[in-house]
């Protein structure tokens, strides 16, 4: 039996800005409710342009309890009783009434841009303990573009343009590199020529006024908030343009909101090979397991020699040094999976047993219609938000020595981001992030070496926002709120309850992994969990 909740009767009144929140002007936005029902399985969105590539992985059935809908918002916010867009949400319901113990809705967020938040708020409901997620509705949506959202970008046959081996991430040649470009030239040509209308609308300042109509349709008068990694900055954004309308604010991992974004991937680039180090020496220290050495400098030889060897043999035909990459940044974000990558490099380099490798890129790597999804919106956010060098020289001059100092990540990240440099809409002036007295209180977590989002980055986006409060762990990870870590996720708990700030602004950080030879197979867990929810 499906109920109408959050009924707005009136046509309601929004700030929505024609050009960032400096120039905002009044708008009427059409009044709509949510007719919350079952999940089931909803049929792809993929094939509605571009036909049928391939089928898209079934999703998983949702959690008991768990309700879904859509909200309908508007395209061009400057143009609100324009053309729509739906977006795909999904709720948790907590358990205690709608009174005095109920604390209203929690909207969460992954990151990417270009990840689903939907799994997430399962997640979370599921992982918060029973005292606090029954005084919550916590409340996934897919931003606009994402997922089961309508329309669903998509851009290439991901099963050809990600077939492997693919071309070497590092070019050692000239031709090489005009290799490179082409295939980002080709992938920017083919989003701008399938989706120009949407194209101008995919930013950052639309997912949060997006954001806003969803708390007015659901009849909240202030919601609160966790994001990961990019959703801190959409979360920031919201609290720049919507101050009033939050009750709690949790930043986990936070952007550099100075960086965005050309200069957070070159900052990226630079952390993700210390945290590459990190990796490497921890495979020193357990020499005795896996045999690579019992030095950092030994591991490093070993882990470019596998590389060097996989171009010109990659492994079952599959894993070249560009899926190597892939394979080996997860470990970027998570150390949870470093024995797994340990012991694939291990017994691929000492017995010539590529099954590991294979393992671990059909796990981690291996892309389908779902990640060419998060990537083209990935993309379309990043390319538009703000301002990308137009001219490939500006982009050589910068990753030459840049790789020279950073080997580990520094061209993979380039060709990730490089379709910006041919995108069809260029990048604007991002929202200027700014705090008001009408913010509440706001808690921010972060890890000492996380790579993804560099700690100095979330140092600056702390000093905009003088109500926050930065809990640091000396881990790495990416994402350290809600994956055991007892210390963080009491800070997170107590905020959520009452918006209380701890006194104590460090946390002691899980502990490294325990070195395995062989890694069984199985559904991930704990950080692995979370790292496979966060967009990155």
């Amino acid at each position: 039996m499906k109920r109408v909740v959050g009924i707005v009767a009136s046509v309601m009144m929004l700030a929505v800005g024609v050009g960032g929140a400096q120039g905002a002007v009044a708008k009427t936005i059409p009044s709509q409710g949510i007719v919350w029902g079952p999940c089931g399985k909803q049929p792809s969105l993929f094939n509605q342009v571009l036909g049928s590539f391939r089928k898209a992985t079934e999703p998983a059935p949702p959690a008991p309890g768990t309700e879904c809908a859509t909200v309908r918002v508007p395209l061009d916010y400057s143009s609100p009783y324009g053309q729509t867009v739906k977006l795909a949400l999904n709720r948790v319901k907590g358990r205690v009434s709608r009174d005095a113990n109920h604390l209203g809705t929690l909207l969460v967020n992954p990151g990417g841009p270009g990840a689903s938040g939907r799994e997430l708020a399962e997640y979370v409901a599921a992982t918060l303990p029973p005292s606090i997620a029954d005084r919550y509705d916590v409340v996934g949506f897919d931003p606009r573009g994402v997922g089961n959202s309508e329309p669903a970008l998509r851009c290439v046959d991901p099963d050809k343009y990600y077939a492997p081996p693919r071309p070497d991430h590092v070019p050692h040649s000239a031709a090489e590199e005009n290799t490179l470009i082409g295939r980002a030239k080709e992938y920017a040509d083919r989003c701008g020529n399938l989706w120009s209308w949407l194209l101008p609308y995919l930013t950052t300042e639309n997912s949060a006024r997006d954001m806003d109509t969803i708390r007015t349709a659901l009849g909240e008068e202030k919601i609160s908030y966790l994001g990961y990694s990019y959703g801190t900055y959409l979360g920031a954004v919201y609290a720049t343009l919507f101050p009033s309308h939050l009750k709690r604010l949790v930043l986990d991992s936070t952007v550099d909101p100075k960086g965005v974004w050309y200069r957070a991937n070159l900052e990226q680039d630079r952390s993700f090979d210390a945290r590459h180090r990190d990796f490497l020496a921890w495979t020193a220290r357990n020499g005795s397991i896996y045999h690579l050495g019992t030095t950092a400098k030994q591991t490093a030889f070993a882990w470019y020699s596998m590389r060097n060897r996989l171009r010109e043999r990659p492994a079952g035909g599959v894993v070249g040094p560009s899926e190597l990459d892939d394979i080996f940044t997860v470990g970027g974000y998570t150390n949870a999976v470093w024995p797994q990558l340990a012991g694939a490099w291990s017994a691929y380099v000492r017995e010539g047993d590529v099954d590991g490798l294979l393992n671990a890129y059909n796990q981690h790597a291996k892309n389908d219609a779902e990640d060419e999804n998060g990537y083209a919106v990935y993309l379309g956010v990043q390319c538009s938000d703000a301002a990308w060098p137009r001219d490939w020289a500006r982009w050589h001059a910068d990753m030459a020595p840049l790789h020279r100092k950073a080997p580990f990540m520094t061209w993979s990240n380039a060709w990730y981001n490089a379709p910006c440099a041919f995108w069809g809409v260029r990048g604007g002036t991002p929202v200027t992030i700014k705090a008001s007295k009408e913010l509440p209180p706001i808690l921010m977590l972060q890890s000492r070496h996380d790579a993804a989002t560099p700690y100095a980055g979330a140092v600056n986006m702390s000093k905009l926002f003088p109500s926050a409060r930065m809990v640091v762990e000396p881990g790495g990870n990416h994402g350290i709120s809600l994956i055991g870590n007892k210390c963080v996720d009491r800070v997170l708990v107590d905020y959520l309850k009452d918006a209380s700030l701890p006194q104590r602004l460090t946390c002691t950080g899980l502990p490294d992994p325990r070195a395995a030879r062989r890694m069984a197979s199985g559904g991930a867990v704990g950080h692995e969990r979370l790292t496979e929810l966060i967009g990155r």
